[in-house]
């Protein structure tokens, strides 16, 4: 339901003053999905409404939106690279069989990089490893689950073996509920591990989520710096957030707490590897076009079906960017990967401990 401003009075100490403001800001109205525009009087603002006061408002609203020339900023090109970035370097990808680790693994390995992905989603991670290969780049693929101590422990591993250390590294495995991302979502059958407000969660939907988003990315970072340290020779490492690591993020309690954990354990290992050479950040985006986020959304459709309302809503549902597109589009996978490969570049030397907030302006408002 839209809010209905209408009781306000601009006669009001203040309110005449903000209406004018608002409607003097033509930005306001690119921005706004509707909900001011349909519901604030007019008539009750200038001389022109007073005479006329059944003006419409949509007539109003869209006169001063034709005013406004608007365009769409095109999304990273899925093909661009800079050759060389990374030549002999070899990165570490956890998440690497889909989504942003995926293309963030294609694009470095694009840009000279050996890769090393990881993934509990086998098929998805040899068809991205392959495709890596099939352009004439160097990848192997590890499956396994980082929330076992081995695993993190035999990925780092391999990449001694097979490309003689590791250099970088993005720690991109994470998941929205505690479901086997591997397998479709099962809505009736596996309630327990989806997500739910805190006095309707269950233990094994908590603990499954912060298993992986956080203790999977500390058991990944530890593997991955005892061998960064050993080699001494620096290094550079990015976590995923997401905004839910940054502000709250309604209904869904496991994944914002397990975010937040990633930005403290971010924080932490900037301050105590800066010494050694090693930088530490992390990329925190709102809705990107993943598989994650499209089962996020399979999960608030079956929610609404079953007649429980989503427990995944909010007061806010577009970041700035999204807002203003044509088609309200969300970040895509290459324009996350451009970011991370960014901050594992020389160009991001001076950059460590920072939290990056790559969501299109959704924290900003």
């Amino acid at each position: 339901m839209e809010p209905n401003f209408q009781p306000l009075n601009p006669d009001n100490p203040g309110v005449r003053e903000v209406m004018q403001y608002m409607l003097s800001r033509r930005q306001f109205f690119v921005l706004g999905t509707g909900s001011f525009v349909t519901t604030l009087m007019l008539s009750s603002l200038t001389g022109e409404a007073e005479s006329a006061p059944n003006t419409d408002v949509y007539s109003a609203s869209n006169s001063i939106k034709s005013e406004v020339k608007t365009m769409d900023i095109q999304p990273t090109n899925p093909d661009y690279f800079i050759p060389n970035r990374f030549q002999g370097k070899t990165i570490l990808i956890t998440g690497a069989a889909t989504g942003i680790g995926s293309a963030t693994a294609i694009r470095a390995a694009r840009e000279g990089a050996n890769v090393v992905g990881v993934d509990r989603k086998e098929k998805e991670l040899n068809q991205t490893i392959s495709k890596i290969k099939g352009e004439g780049h160097n990848a192997i693929a590890i499956v396994g689950n980082v929330v076992e101590t081995a695993l993190c422990d035999r990925m780092v591993a391999e990449a001694v073996k097979v490309f003689g250390g590791v250099d970088l590294a993005l720690n991109a495995a994470g998941v929205m509920d505690g479901g086997d991302p591997a397998q479709p979502l099962n809505f009736e059958g596996q309630r327990n591990l989806l997500p739910n407000s805190i006095h309707l969660a269950t233990d094994e939907y908590w603990d499954a989520v912060v298993a992986t988003n956080t203790t999977g990315v500390f058991k990944s970072m530890r593997s991955e710096l005892r061998q960064m340290v050993e080699q001494g020779q620096g290094g550079a490492i990015v976590n995923i957030g997401s905004i839910a690591g940054l502000t709250g993020l309604a209904g869904n309690p496991a994944y914002v707490a397990s975010k937040h954990g990633v930005t403290g354990l971010t924080r932490n290992a900037a301050l105590d590897y800066a010494p050694y050479g090693i930088r530490i950040n992390s990329v925190n985006m709102a809705a990107t076009d993943t598989p994650m986020v499209a089962r996020a959304g399979e999960f608030v459709q079956a929610s609404k079906k079953a007649g429980e309302g989503s427990s995944m809503g909010g007061l806010k549902l577009q970041s700035i960017l999204s807002a203003v597109d044509s088609k309200n589009r969300s970040s895509t996978v290459w324009e996350q990967g451009a970011i991370i490969l960014f901050l594992l570049s020389p160009d991001a030397s001076n950059l460590t401990g920072c939290t990056y907030a790559t969501d299109g302006g959704w924290t900003a408002y």
